[in-house]
């Protein structure tokens, strides 16, 4: 039985994706802190396809030890994709910011993400049609004001991940990575980052997708041969293309 990982799996874009692969017949391991949520996602997903193998995992990727306590315990499954959805932003100046809220970030966003990559590509480097897709932001290729720390750690996964995919093609590999990058998406993101609760899409966002709708784009990202999915921050278009970062390979 091949498995998907989907870090960041209790709310959002982890969450649907989730729910979306499991009508594809996918079986799953499901990532995330908090525990009650990973079971309600659970039993969703085997109402959707009761034959699809659905593993949880509680755990908080921003401590380092967990990091890889998480990848050891997996190393017996066979692991088809791995998906590195898990992250949070901040919206503040920098001479405002939470450094202990920052430091956090910056572990999650970055180094696990880095890590779980790393130890993937090790194990999987030659098994056909293995797949690393991280996620990103709009905001990985575009500095958006008062979130600039945040956006630097997306700019870290979108080249980070461009450079990877570039890297297994010219190294003649079999596993594929890719990154995708949504702008605004309806989902607990916005509260997290301003640390209140209660911020309303439709009252404050001109445009913005749903997280079925990027749970969608995910999923043509992965069938796709292209590297990089991003939505337009103009019209919000989704667009399948090739690397973006330059590149001196």
């Amino acid at each position: 039985m091949k498995y998907t990982v989907i870090t960041g799996a209790s709310s959002g874009i982890g969450y649907e994706t989730a729910k979306l692969l499991a009508e594809k017949g996918k079986s799953l391991v499901l990532v995330a802190r908090r525990t009650k949520e990973l079971e309600s996602l659970r039993d969703e997903i085997k109402s959707i396809s009761p034959d699809s193998d659905v593993l949880i995992e509680s755990i908080d990727l921003s401590y380092s030890e967990n990091v890889y306590a998480l990848y050891e315990s997996l190393t017996n499954l066979d692991i088809e994709t791995w998906i590195n959805n898990a992250g949070f932003g901040d919206f503040d100046l920098v001479q405002d910011v939470d450094l202990g809220k920052i430091e956090k970030m910056l572990r999650l966003n970055i180094e696990a993400l880095t890590v779980l990559s790393s130890l993937y590509v090790r194990d999987y480097h030659d098994v056909e049609g293995a797949q690393l897709l991280n996620v990103s932001s709009a905001g990985g290729y575009r500095i958006v004001p008062n979130a600039v720390t945040y956006c630097a750690t997306k700019f870290y996964v979108s080249a980070y991940t461009e450079g990877l995919a570039q890297e297994l093609i010219h190294n003649d590999a079999k596993l594929r990575a890719k990154v995708l990058a949504p702008a605004a998406t309806e989902t607990e993101f916005a509260d997290r980052s301003r640390d209140q609760e209660g911020f309303d899409y439709s009252q404050n966002v001109p445009k913005y997708h749903t997280a079925r709708e990027m749970a969608e784009f995910l999923y043509q990202l992965l069938e796709s041969d292209q590297i990089v999915g991003i939505v337009n921050h103009e019209d919000y278009s989704f667009n399948l293309r090739g690397p973006i970062k330059p590149y001196a390979g």
